[in-house]
């Protein structure tokens, strides 16, 4: 609905009650209305899916078309990045808000800072997902509140150029509001649990779901070890849970990340049923790292697994888990993928232990072999040591060529004293065409970063108090971060108005008309910034 629609809708709801609503203008109505396009957090869930069903399709069609999002720990740092996008690039296009368990549980729990093992409480994601989505709106809010600012200075000056030129500004407003694909972990229980968090977090506004085929109360970090995986069924009823949620609520369009953590994960808890010889569960089964017994060597407590006709002991350890063969992660990354496609899943989640274009491709290939069109959403892992990596990725492919790699010790590549080097500088190339190769020749639609945002606060937060704290004194602050922030262009220097203080002067004068008590006077030090709008 344009501005002069809404505008005229509460214009008549208005003259229809016959002046008993004396002092209600429908102007501010109208305002107030394209300010709070969202309802509710289905309203969001509903409205994103759609967005990122037609990226994915733009995808399809071509692989430049990949999208990306950066992890984000509170609303606040999910509107500024919003709101940096907007700035930058004019519009939010293909860029995405990503929710990452990990750093729910290291700083979102009340028990305080946590590994990533979903022991937080599991209704700190929808809380969270919740609080993205509130600053999201109230950035949308805060634009919108500008542009009805400068349409009635121009109102004021007679120039209806300008005017007219706002309205279309209006009109044509892109919404700071964009998908999130939000962590499930391994669904926090059975799948029943499943189906109960994830209602809550789709609720809360998420139209993609992130769930992992590990065990809930046995959940690592993707990054360090001690995985231990379920079998095809466990996790296949858990991606049914998040499919029904998202049909209960009617957000048809629900998104399923399904991620396997195969490749990096050599345990599972328990052996798959089997019915009949290659079903899924015998395909599990045949991973496992058994050595083949006859009867009389049958052990007090020993698992067995009948396999054509021979008894089959799988290596159990202390812990009652059960270990597969080595250098089967692949192949099991593979099967996890084709199955998950074939049950409901969207997206798939490979973690990998190093970001390397071509290990990811010989898995996507073999997928796509079965399921033609499958897609990847990729962890560009801060878990990573990218120049490390990509300088020795390098230094192998140079080698292999031929190339003299002499005046380069490949285990010390991190040095700064490489960091001019030929061989530095084409590893810097290929960190920063990773994303669109990778789409390109691995089918990865959505390139994240989970937790970039916890570094950059770390980092920023380090550099200020080392200032601060030190020799500089005030001029550390100002210096590194005020002065940047008026050169830059940052709306937060003026942390008055981002908080919502003009939001709220503007209620106040709907409400109370000139006998509004406003914050926004001539005495309001934010003044002093009007020449960093």
């Amino acid at each position: 609905m344009s501005y002069l629609e809404s505008l005229n809708a509460a214009n008549r709801i208005i003259e229809a009650q016959n002046g008993a609503w004396n002092g209600i203008d429908g102007e501010s109505v109208a305002r107030m209305k394209l300010q709070n396009r969202f309802r509710t957090g289905l309203d969001i869930a509903k409205y994103t899916a759609k967005i990122m069903r037609g990226d994915m399709a733009a995808y399809d069609k071509n692989a430049a078309n990949y999208t990306q999002s950066l992890g984000c720990w509170h609303g606040f740092i999910g509107q500024q990045k919003m709101i940096a996008i907007k700035k930058h690039f004019g519009e939010t296009k293909g860029k995405y808000l990503y929710l990452s368990g990990w750093m729910v549980a290291a700083l979102r729990s009340e028990f305080g800072p946590l590994p990533d093992q979903s022991m937080h409480e599991k209704t700190s994601v929808p809380a969270l997902i919740e609080e993205l989505y509130t600053f999201l709106r109230q950035a949308d809010a805060r634009e919108l509140s500008l542009l009805f600012r400068d349409i009635d200075k121009a109102r004021e000056a007679g120039d209806q150029v300008r005017e007219k030129q706002l309205l279309t500004q209006v009109d044509n407003f892109q919404t700071h509001v964009v998908p999130i694909i939000a962590d499930i972990d391994a669904g926090f229980g059975n799948a029943e649990a499943t189906y109960l968090l994830a209602k809550k977090m789709i609720e809360a506004g998420a139209c993609a779901l992130q769930i992992e085929n590990q065990v809930s109360d046995e959940k690592q970090c993707g990054h360090q070890d001690g995985k231990v995986t379920v079998p095809h069924e466990d996790f296949i009823a858990k991606i049914r849970a998040c499919r029904y949620a998202f049909l209960e609520l009617g957000v048809d369009d629900g998104i399923i990340v399904a991620r396997t953590d195969s490749l990096g994960a050599g345990l599972t808890k328990q052996i798959a049923y089997s019915a009949e010889p290659g079903d899924l569960g015998d395909q599990y089964n045949s991973f496992l790292d058994c050595e083949e017994i006859e009867a009389s060597e049958i052990g007090n407590g020993d698992v067995l697994i009948n396999r054509r006709g021979k008894f089959l002991r799988p290596k159990r350890l202390r812990s009652n888990l059960y270990q597969f063969r080595s250098g089967t992660g692949e192949d099991r990354c593979v099967l996890d993928c084709i199955t998950s496609l074939q049950h409901g899943a969207d997206l798939l989640w490979i973690e990998t232990e190093k970001p390397h274009v071509e290990q990811i491709a010989g898995m996507v290939d073999r997928i796509r072999e079965v399921i033609p069109n499958a897609k990847l959403v990729y962890n560009n892992s801060p878990s990573f040591n990218w120049t490390l990596n990509f300088r020795q990725q390098v230094f192998d492919a140079w080698k292999a060529e031929g190339k003299d790699v002499a005046a380069y010790n490949r285990d010390k590549l991190m040095s700064v004293d490489y960091d001019d080097t030929e061989l530095a500088l084409e590893a810097d190339r290929r960190i920063q065409t990773f994303q669109a190769d990778a789409s390109k020749r691995a089918g990865i639609f959505h390139h994240l970063i989970t937790l970039p945002t916890y570094h950059t606060a770390a980092l920023s937060t380090d550099n200020l108090a080392k200032r601060y704290f030190g020799e500089e004194a005030m001029l550390g602050y100002v210096k590194n971060v005020q002065r940047e922030e008026i050169r830059q262009g940052i709306a937060c220097v003026k942390h008055q108005n981002m908080s919502g203080s003009d939001i709220g002067d503007d209620h106040k004068e709907y409400f109370a008309g000139e006998a509004a008590l406003k914050a926004g006077g001539k005495d309001n030090t934010m003044n002093q910034f009007a020449a960093a709008s």
